[in-house]
């Protein structure tokens, strides 16, 4: 495994258990203070690791007891030590206090990652989901053929 499939790798399992944890400080140590985040959650975006923050914790805040598991498909992966890109389908299966699948979804993410304080942090995310023509509602399960 190459130096940098190991730092896209940290990047990605710090995702997931920071998530999985609900661990809002571990999760935004992912970014780059000056991340720009394009969600596909209401608002258009968020300037800064600070912005995403006060975002992330609202999500984290609102789950109760259950959790998040995430895992990551089709991930492909392109750059150099100093800069990445990554892109990947996202699940989120929220988990009952119990560790019970409730339900999932899923989403597109592609990230573009750069070298700041010797490891690879998240400098802009954009995530995504496709429309449906006929009702215009977002689709958050990709088809088994896609």
């Amino acid at each position: 495994m190459s130096d940098l499939d190991k730092s896209i790798k940290r990047v990605l399992e710090g995702y997931q258990a920071a998530v999985l944890a609900k661990d809002a400080e571990a999760f935004i140590r992912l970014y780059d203070p000056k991340a720009r985040v394009f969600d596909a959650w209401g608002v258009w975006s968020y300037e800064g690791a600070a912005a995403w923050q006060a975002a992330v914790e609202g999500w984290f805040s609102s789950l109760g007891t259950e959790r998040v598991q995430v895992s990551f498909d089709d991930l492909q992966t392109s750059g150099s030590p100093d800069m990445a890109a990554v892109t990947a389908i996202v699940t989120y299966t929220g988990l009952s206090a119990q560790g019970e699948p409730l339900r999932s979804m899923q989403s597109r993410l592609s990230w573009v990652l750069r070298t700041s304080g010797h490891v690879l942090r998240i400098v802009h995310e954009h995530t995504s989901a496709p429309v449906g023509f006929e009702d215009m509602k977002a689709i958050l399960q990709r088809s088994p053929q896609a």
